[in-house]
C-alpha cells in the first residue's frame, strides 16, 4: 500500500557534525578494558563503546579524552552498574519530574478556564522547560555515561531478546533509549512553540451553534450551544441518534460545517464569535439579520500543521537512525512499525464484516446511511437515552470540577477497587476546568498528582463533558498505576499511548455504570461497538499517516498545496473504504480530527488502542465468567507492568499478540438482528 515506501524517505542524510572518534579509538579502549579486568567484560560492552563514540563530537573531547573517559567511567561489574542505575534514575526522576511541574504551572493560563489571556500568557505557555536537557547532559557528559553503561537495543532486538529479559534488564533498556541523539535545543524549542500555537489555535475553535441556520432561517439548536471543532461536534452528532426533535437534521448541518472547516471555506468571523449568524449549506453570513461579505479562513488550518513539519524536518538529520518524523513516531514512539499500523488497519477497514455492519445500521435508522453515520453511537445503551435528561443527571452531580474529584473514589469503588485503593488512585489526581476539550496530563516525578482537565460550563458538566471526564479519568488511572506501583522509575509507564487510550475507553464505555445505570456486559452490542469505533477512526489515521508520507515527498509544500493534499488523501481513503458503504463520493469528512493540526500522527493510537481495547474487554469478560474476578484486581496487574514493548505487554496482560483477527471473529459471532438494549438507573449514588 502507500505506505510502502514511505520509510525510504531521507535515509540517505548524515548527522550534523560527524564523530571525531575513529575505529582506531574504539579498538584502544576495547583492548585497554580487556587488559584491566581479565575477568572478562561485560555482554554490552562493545556496544556501549560504540554508541558512545557514535555521539562523541570535537568539542567533547579529543581521542584520548575519550579514551580517558571510558576507562573512567566504565561499570565493570552488575553491582557497580546497579549503583550507576540507581544514582541516574534518582537523578532523572528529579530532573522530569521538576520540568514537568514547570511545564504545568507555565501552562495553566492557556490550558484552564480562567481571566482573558494576555500575548505573554501564549508566549510563557509555549516555553519547553526541558528544551535544553538533552544539550545539558551531553555536554556534561551525563549523557555518555549513560551511553556507554546502557546501550541502546534497537525494536527487533527488544522484541527478540525481551522476550527473556528481567524487570531490571528492561528498566536497563529503557535507560538507553534516553539518549540516542543529540538534537540542539532550539530546535526542541521551536518544536515546543510549534505545537503550542497549534494546540492553542484548535482550543478557541468554537462553533456557535445557537447562530447557525438552516435556508429557511430556522435555529436547530439552542442559543447558548457552542462546540469545540471537533471533538464536541462528533459528540452532538452522536447524542442526536436518540430519538431527539429535529436529530437527521442537525447531523446533517454538522456534517456541511465539518465539511467547510477542512475545505477552510468556513468564513473566519464565525469562529469563536457570537457576533455573526451563519447558514453553512449556502455559505451566508449574516448580522443583525442583514448579509454581509465575509471572508473564508482559507489556509491557516494547514498552516499550524505545516509548521509542526518544518521543525521535524530541521530535526531529521540528528537522527541518523531514525531520520524521518515518521519512523521516530512509528518505531520510535510506538514501537511499530508503519506498515504493520496500515495492515492492521486496512485489515479491517476492507473486511466483509464492516458491509454487514452497515447493513444492520441502515435497518435500525430505517434509511440509507449518510456519511456521518461513521459516528453512528447506536450501539451503546446511552444511546437509549435523550441526552438532556442525562445532562440534566450529570450537571446536578458534577456543578464543578471538585464535585467529580470528590466523587472519584466511589466511581472506582463501582469498578471493583476497594475503599483503600480507591482513595489512594484518587488522591493522586487532579481535576481541572479546561478551556479547550479537556485532556489528561500525567505526573511525571513520583510525588505531584496526575491532572484531569475537563470542560465545565457555568450550568455544571453536560454529558459531553461528562463523557470525556470519564475517558480522562482511566488515562489518570493508568497514568498512577504505571508511574506509582512499577518497580523501576525508568520502566515506568506503557509501551505507547495506545495502551492508555485502551483503558480509557475501558473507562468510558462503563460511563452511565458509574452514574447508577446498569453495569454494560460483553454482549454483541460491545463488540460491534467497538467494531464501529475502529471502522470509523482508522480511516482518520491512515490519513493522518498518508498526508506525513505526503509531506516528506514534498518538502517545500505550502499552506495551500498541504491543503488540497489533506482534502485528496481524505477523499481517497473515503472513496476506497467508506463510499461502498455511504454512497458519497469524495467525502473529505476524515480529515476533520483537531488531533491532525495539535499532535501529528497521534491519530493512530486510537484504532490501535481500540483494538487493545477489545482483547482487554474479552479478557475482562471471561476472567470474570470462568474464575469470579474482579475488574480492578486485572487493571493493577496489567498496568503495573510498565513499559515493555506492545507485544510483550499483550502477551503478559492477556495471552496473544494486538491483532484485529479476534475482533472481527467476534462480529461474526454477533446475531446482527440485536436491538439496543434500554437503559434505566438502578440507584441514585
Amino acid at each position: 500500500m502507500l505506505l510502502t515506501v514511505l520509510l525510504g524517505c531521507s535515509t540517505a542524510k548524515t548527522y550534523p557534525e560527524m564523530s571525531n572518534i575513529t575505529e582506531q579509538t574504539v579498538t584502544t579502549v576495547i583492548s585497554h578494558l580487556t587488559g584491566d579486568h581479565p575477568g572478562g567484560l561485560l555482554p554490552h560492552t562493545e556496544r556501549g563503546i560504540r554508541q558512545a563514540a557514535s555521539l562523541w563530537r570535537k568539542e567533547d573531547g579529543s581521542q584520548e579524552d575519550f579514551i580517558n573517559f571510558c576507562l573512567v567511567q566504565y561499570c565493570s561489574d552488575e553491582h557497580a552498574r546497579n549503583v550507576l542505575f540507581t544514582k541516574l534514575s534518582k537523578a532523572f526522576e528529579n530532573i522530569f519530574g521538576t520540568s514537568n511541574q514547570l511545564s504545568v504551572e507555565l501552562k495553566k493560563p492557556v490550558h484552564l478556564q480562567g481571566d482573558e489571556l494576555l500575548p505573554v500568557d501564549y508566549i510563557l505557555g509555549n516555553y519547553e522547560p526541558s528544551a535544553h536537557f538533552m544539550e545539558d547532559m551531553f555536554t556534561n557528559k551525563t549523557a555518555f555515561v549513560c551511553v556507554l553503561n546502557f546501550p541502546n537495543y534497537t525494536l527487533e532486538e527488544k522484541d527478540t531478546l525481551g522476550k527473556e529479559w528481567n524487570r531490571l534488564q528492561w528498566a536497563y533498556a529503557r535507560m538507553g533509549d534516553l539518549f540516542t541523539h543529540r538534537t540542539p535545543a532550539f530546535l526542541n524549542q521551536e518544536m515546543a512553540q510549534a505545537l503550542g500555537n497549534a494546540e492553542n489555535y484548535i482550543a478557541s475553535y468554537n462553533i456557535m451553534m445557537g447562530n447557525l441556520l438552516t435556508e429557511d432561517g430556522r435555529r436547530l439548536f439552542p442559543r447558548d450551544m457552542v462546540l469545540l471543532s471537533h471533538w464536541n461536534l462528533r459528540d452532538e452528532i452522536k447524542s442526536n441518534y436518540a430519538g431527539s426533535l429535529d436529530g437527521l437534521e442537525k447531523q446533517q448541518m454538522i456534517q456541511k460545517v465539518m465539511e467547510h472547516i477542512v475545505c477552510q471555506t468556513i468564513p473566519q468571523c464565525v469562529i469563536n464569535d457570537t457576533t455573526y449568524e451563519w447558514k453553512p449549506y449556502s455559505n451566508t453570513v449574516y448580522k443583525e439579520g442583514v448579509p454581509v461579505e465575509a471572508a473564508p479562513e482559507k489556509d491557516r488550518r494547514y498552516e499550524y500543521l505545516l509548521a509542526t513539519y518544518r521543525v521535524e524536518k530541521k530535526m531529521d538529520p540528528y537522527y541518523p537512525n531514525m531520520p524521518t518524523a515518521i519512523i521516530r513516531n512509528f518505531e520510535g514512539s510506538m514501537e511499530i512499525p508503519a506498515h504493520r499500523i496500515e495492515e492492521l488497519f486496512i485489515n479491517l477497514i476492507s473486511s466483509e464484516q464492516v458491509k454487514k455492519v452497515a447493513a444492520l445500521i441502515e435497518k435500525r435508522l430505517e434509511r440509507k446511511l449518510e456519511p456521518f453515520d461513521i459516528w453512528y453511537d447506536g450501539f451503546k445503551s446511552r444511546t437509549a437515552i435523550p441526552e438532556d435528561e442525562l445532562t440534566a443527571l450529570t450537571s446536578k452531580r458534577y456543578p464543578n470540577a471538585g464535585a467529580f474529584r470528590a466523587d472519584m473514589p466511589r466511581m472506582l469503588q463501582v469498578l471493583g477497587f476497594t475503599r483503600t485503593q480507591a482513595d489512594r488512585l484518587a488522591s493522586r489526581i487532579v481535576v481541572e476546568p479546561a478551556r479547550g476539550s479537556g485532556h489528561a496530563w500525567g505526573a511525571v516525578g513520583r510525588w505531584e498528582p496526575s491532572r484531569l482537565r475537563t470542560r465545565i460550563g457555568n450550568n455544571g458538566m453536560d454529558y459531553k463533558g461528562y463523557n470525556i471526564a470519564v475517558h480522562e479519568f482511566g488515562h489518570n488511572v493508568e497514568q498512577t498505576l504505571s508511574l506509582y506501583d512499577v518497580d523501576h522509575y525508568l520502566l515506568g509507564g506503557v509501551p505507547n499511548t495506545a495502551f492508555t487510550e485502551a483503558l480509557a475507553f475501558v473507562f468510558q464505555k462503563r460511563d452511565l455504570q458509574l452514574l447508577g445505570y446498569p453495569s454494560q456486559k460483553m454482549d454483541d452490542n460491545t463488540v460491534l461497538d467497538i467494531f464501529w469505533g475502529c471502522y470509523e477512526i482508522m480511516g482518520v489515521a491512515l490519513v493522518d499517516m498518508y498526508v506525513w508520507q505526503w509531506l516528506y515527498e514534498n518538502p517545500d509544500a505550502t499552506a495551500e498545496t498541504l491543503k488540497q493534499a489533506v482534502l485528496d488523501h481524505a477523499r481517497k481513503v473515503w472513496n476506497l473504504y467508506y463510499e461502498p458503504v455511504f454512497g458519497q463520493h469524495d467525502s473529505p469528512l476524515l480529515a476533520i480530527y483537531s488531533h491532525m493540526i495539535n499532535s501529528p500522527m497521534y491519530l493512530p493510537n486510537y484504532p490501535f488502542g481500540h483494538i487493545i481495547e477489545f482483547q482487554l474487554e474479552a479478557y475482562f469478560n471471561g476472567r470474570m465468567k470462568e474464575e469470579g474476578g474482579v475488574l480492578a484486581d486485572e487493571i493493577m496487574r496489567m498496568f503495573t507492568q510498565g513499559r515493555l514493548v506492545p507485544a510483550l505487554w499483550m502477551e503478559k496482560a492477556v495471552g496473544s499478540s494486538v491483532n484485529t483477527e479476534p475482533l472481527l471473529r467476534a462480529v461474526d459471532a454477533c446475531d446482527l438482528r440485536c436491538e439496543v438494549p434500554f437503559a434505566t438507573p438502578v440507584t441514585n449514588h
